[in-house]
């Protein structure tokens, strides 16, 4: 009795496909521009004083993100 390589896969949900390095990598670009785009908006003092922050959360999540599995 041999088993199919087919039934030994695991199933994979619906987090399984967002948690993946590809959209992760690609929100954590999106928060790393819109760091960037409040750091250089001359018109709300508020989104200039946290672009430093966003764009660090962004630059740490990619960071993060590149260990991911594919």
């Amino acid at each position: 009795m041999s088993l199919d390589a087919n039934t030994s896969t695991l199933r994979r949900g619906p987090a399984d496909k967002i948690l993946r390095r590809g959209p992760l990598e690609a929100i954590a670009t999106t928060i790393i521009a819109a760091g960037v785009v409040m750091l250089m908006q001359p018109f709300f003092l508020t989104l200039y004083s946290w672009s430093f922050a966003t764009t660090l959360f962004g630059t740490v999540m990619f960071t993060i993100v590149s260990k991911v599995r594919e």
